[in-house]
């Protein structure tokens, strides 16, 4: 990573992001990644908006400044950029060096598959909400309300993505160490500890066992 690193981050408008929450946590996420690579922050862009729109000025602003400041863009998480596959290729493509701190040792062949598994995470999200409002529509259930059928299919959804892609995108990981030579379970925990890859229960250390379980699923 080069010296002089521009923070970007992105949130939607809802309450909690309102409430500053996500933002406060990508910027810490940032902010130790900065530490502890002994970098310098000259900048930082803020984007309130979906990750499914191309057409982010704040983004523009970020790269501009980052091209002529020579420093490298840098986000707390991968789909903070976006997650749409295109998008992260014509990125990787516009002559500025990005970071996101969540995966700082993937290659850019890792990237493309990270992109393309957030990708269609988010076409599974929306296609389970749909079939979820469409079975509670035909059940009589009233929609529109706060605490309805929508929200709580949302929920579920969100909670099932959460999970279906954090072992996803940790396979991805587990591949690119593959590739790297190491082999062995006990190895691979210790590379993913390394890297700062939680397990799926959320702790910072692995075990032989759970890679074998994470492989296995």
């Amino acid at each position: 990573m080069a010296d002089p690193a521009l923070p970007y981050v992105r949130v939607r408008l809802t309450p909690l992001r309102i409430a500053g929450l996500g933002l406060e946590a990508q910027r810490a996420a940032v902010d130790a990644f900065v530490r502890q690579h002994g970098g310098v922050i000259v900048g930082q862009h803020v984007e309130v908006e979906s990750g499914k729109r191309s057409d982010r000025p704040e983004l523009a602003k970020a790269l501009d400044a980052a091209r002529k400041g020579k420093a490298t863009l840098l986000v707390a998480k991968l789909d903070r950029l976006a997650r749409n596959l295109s998008f992260i290729a014509a990125l990787m493509d516009a002559g500025v060096d990005f970071v996101a701190c969540d995966q700082a040792f993937a290659s850019r062949l890792t990237l493309h598959i990270l992109a393309a598994v957030a990708e269609d995470e988010a076409r599974r999200i929306s296609e389970r909400t749909r079939a979820a409002l469409a079975a509670a529509k035909a059940r009589g259930t009233r929609l529109g309300t706060a605490g309805n059928a929508e929200t709580a299919a949302k929920a579920r959804a969100a909670r099932t993505s959460k999970r279906t892609k954090a072992n996803a995108t940790t396979k991805v990981v587990v591949e690119d160490i593959r590739r790297s030579g190491v082999l062995t379970l006990v190895g691979i925990a210790k590379v993913l500890e390394a890297r700062g890859v939680r397990s799926p229960a959320g702790r910072s250390t692995w075990q032989p066992v759970q890679v074998s379980r994470l492989l296995a699923a």
